[in-house]
């Protein structure tokens, strides 16, 4: 087993639990009870809320916001500047249980909403944007929304698209 690595300038709340082989960048916040499993890699200036829970062999890049009580399974990837809001839900296993899990990808600059759920194996494109309680189960492109149950894709409005291609 090797150690973790927490970079410069960490907060780590009460209740943190890092697992070994775990690398974690500068400037980095947890919030209280933030579990994070084996072989995650964190770039820097990432936050993690409070009871998020990080089931390893996972890649978060930098500037990343993880409210509070998200869901990352095994084998999620994480762009940077990505924000997940409260109580989403990202899967790995679309027919459980199996021994084949896929999760999702999440490119750059993407914004999901609180109570939202990703499908196992979807990629939410760079800068796209998934409403609030939305069920995600299919890719959705760069740049465009995601809504409803399940989500229908969208273009963004207007005053959405300027701000997310920053």
């Amino acid at each position: 087993f090797t150690g973790s690595t927490v970079g410069r300038h960490a907060v780590l709340r009460s209740g943190t639990i890092i697992y070994c082989d775990v690398i974690i960048g500068d400037n980095f916040q947890s919030g209280h009870n933030t579990l994070i499993r084996e072989k995650t890699r964190i770039g820097d200036r990432t936050a993690i809320g409070t009871a998020t829970v990080i089931d390893g062999n996972t890649s978060i890049g930098n500037g990343v916001s993880l409210q509070s009580m998200v869901y990352i399974p095994t084998n999620t990837t994480i762009g940077d500047r990505v924000f997940i809001g409260p109580n989403a839900v990202l899967t790995n296993d679309r027919y459980p249980p199996s021994e084949s899990l896929e999760g999702p990808v999440i490119k750059a600059g993407a914004a999901i909403g609180a109570n939202a759920t990703i499908l196992p194996g979807v990629c939410i494109g760079e800068g796209a944007f998934v409403a609030a309680g939305s069920v995600v189960t299919r890719d959705i492109p760069d740049h465009m929304m995601a809504i409803g149950t399940p989500a229908r894709i969208k273009e963004l409005p207007k005053e959405m698209l300027k701000n997310r291609k920053q």
